[in-house]
């Protein structure tokens, strides 16, 4: 897994706007998510060392120092997030995804697609390359605000 996204990297890595830093990364992130429309708690990654978007090929890619975990608390799920996180990227929608894997009951499955079909449904959904799916609020993945009072 690790070499083909290391690939992929390496050969959208030409024309790609790449940054470094923590809080850089973490801000286009967020950045990212909003401009194809997606919520932006999707990628709760905080250690990033490097994010990068070839807008070209639509190609995106986040390195974060440690693998983690997230547990969605809206809908009770844990999602594994490697150290690479790669995707091609439109709006409302992630592609060949890989670093990316739900727990489902006690079993890790690997999400290959992240995609908002319809708007107005309020829906979010995670499919696997065998094609199967799950659907769960947007709202579930709406960055936790902290409260700054």
């Amino acid at each position: 897994m690790g070499s083909q996204s290391q690939q992929l990297i390496a050969n959208n890595r030409e024309g790609a706007e790449i940054h470094r830093g923590e809080s850089l990364c973490k801000q286009k992130s967020h950045e990212l998510l909003s401009e194809i429309s997606l919520p932006k708690g999707l990628l709760p990654l905080n250690d990033l060392v490097e994010v990068g978007y070839n807008r070209t090929t639509g190609f995106v890619w986040l390195k974060q120092k440690n693998r983690t975990e997230h547990k969605f608390r809206a809908i009770g799920r844990n999602v594994s997030y490697d150290t690479e996180v790669t995707a091609f990227v439109e709006d409302r929608r992630m592609r060949r995804l890989t670093g990316v894997k739900s727990k489902e009951f006690l079993i890790w499955v690997t999400i290959s697609d992240i995609y908002i079909d319809n708007p107005d449904s309020k829906k979010i959904t995670f499919a696997n390359l065998s094609g199967l799916s799950r659907s769960f609020p947007i709202s579930a993945f709406e960055l936790e605000e902290k409260e700054d009072k």
